[in-house]
């Protein structure tokens, strides 16, 4: 029972970090896009905070497995207080340039934030699955790790669509203080309610011990890198300044991406029943990664074809493709994030999820970065600006469905309780 309890209150706790999390995106994207920044300008003002969490993985997964994981998770809610705050601070008088610098600071403490949140809960739902599983460890790890990650994502959408209602009832301030305030209420609770040492270990000595993952770990992690910077590389900037230049309004645009997120959280907790002996057998998991990697990198090549080539009705087509991309993404995210946990050792679970997830946010920080590229290289080369986007995509997919092929069996190590 504490073990089911442990992992309540961590997922509990990340779903609110979430909120806040998508809220905050959504609140700088559309106030500054409001104030007239290019595309390239708004991809640099996330750029630092897809950078931070690429460092903030390596030592957050370290941290959590010398300090403790509940205690690393306090760190990382603390300190999206404090970005929050920074952010309020920003002044409307400043020149553009001071107004950039200092949002990408603050947004550089939140990319901190949330990556070492993330790490630490999901090095929990390794820790909790293991302590509940009773000799069936790989299903117990991967029906709570698909539905920890498809309910985060639900909560992330519901933050896209609260980002745009704070932003217009209250104003760009105020939303950030509220923000700071509910999270400081969850920081609270986890303070009392989870044991401080839990997921405490002996940490890696050194770097040459630190790196040395196993082959698994470091295939996934490559692929990890490609899966989500071809995410990010059309919906960061791309796909909400494309559904707004074809007349959509910031709440129907806001509201498009948080369902659109919701459904896509949904699907992943659902994984398990779509991945046919997934939840069983790890290497099941592996030939699923593969197949919906392919499926994957089919749908944005077709839909960049399409509109390159002069089709009729590209918001249609954009929308349509979208949703369909969703259900293989989403499906495929989940996969490969039980794939980590059934790769990742459970004495330093923390510090294998951290070198994933740094790999994870070295997929955004790229696909965050070429999503402003490609759409202003695209609208200049007459290419248009989401047809580049698109063909990004497919390309980034493409190397992540190759490598999948090169991941080794797994080894049922979940099947041991802690």
């Amino acid at each position: 029972m504490s073990a089911a309890r442990n992992y309540a209150i961590v997922t509990a706790a990340y779903w609110g970090f979430t909120l806040s999390d998508g809220a905050l995106r959504m609140l700088v994207l559309l106030h500054f896009f409001r104030l007239g920044y290019s595309p390239l300008t708004l991809a640099f003002l996330f750029l630092l905070y897809e950078a931070a969490g690429i460092l903030a993985n390596l030592i957050g997964g370290w941290l959590a497995t010398h300090f403790g994981i509940a205690r690393m998770l306090m760190v990382g809610l603390a300190t999206q207080i404090a970005g929050f705050l920074m952010m309020s601070a920003l002044m409307p008088d400043w020149s553009a340039a001071l107004s950039v610098a200092w949002v990408v600071m603050a947004q550089g403490i939140c990319g901190i934030a949330k990556d070492l949140t993330k790490t630490a809960s999901k090095s929990a739902i390794k820790l909790t699955a293991d302590a509940a599983s009773a000799g069936n460890g790989s299903h117990v790890l991967f029906r709570w790790v698909a539905w920890f990650t498809g309910s985060k994502n639900a909560m992330k959408g519901a933050g896209f669509f609260l980002g745009g209602l704070l932003l217009e009832v209250l104003g760009f301030r105020l939303a950030l203080w509220v923000m700071a305030a509910i999270l400081a209420l969850i920081l609270i609770g986890v303070f009392v309610s989870l044991p401080p040492l839990m997921g405490k270990a002996r940490a890696s000595q050194s770097a040459r011990e630190f790196f040395a993952k196993g082959h698994g770990v470091n295939l996934l992690a490559a692929a990890r890198v490609f899966l989500f910077g071809a995410r990010d590389v059309w919906f960061v900037v791309g796909l909400p300044i494309f559904l707004y230049g074809a007349g959509w309004s910031f709440t129907m645009v806001g509201s498009f991406l948080a369902l659109w997120t919701i459904g896509y959280g949904l699907v992943q907790a659902l994984a398990p029943a779509l991945v046919k002996g997934g939840g069983k057998d790890g290497n099941a998991a592996i030939t699923a990664a593969r197949g919906w990697s392919l499926l994957l990198a089919i749908i944005p090549a077709l839909m960049a074809a399409w509109l390159m080539g002069g089709g009729a009705q590209p918001v249609t087509v954009v929308v349509t493709g979208l949703l369909l991309f969703g259900i293989a993404f989403a499906v495929n995210s989940s996969v490969h994030s039980y794939l980590i946990l059934a790769y990742a050792g459970s004495e330093k679970a923390a510090e294998d999820v951290g070198f994933y997830y740094a790999a994870n946010a070295a997929g955004r920080f790229t696909g965050t970065l070429l999503s402003g590229l490609l759409y202003g290289w695209g609208i200049a080369w007459n290419w248009g600006g989401i047809e580049a986007c698109l063909a990004g995509s497919a390309a980034m997919l493409a190397a992540c469905w190759l490598i999948t092929l090169a991941l080794p069996p797994v080894k049922d190590r979940t099947a041991r309780p802690a």
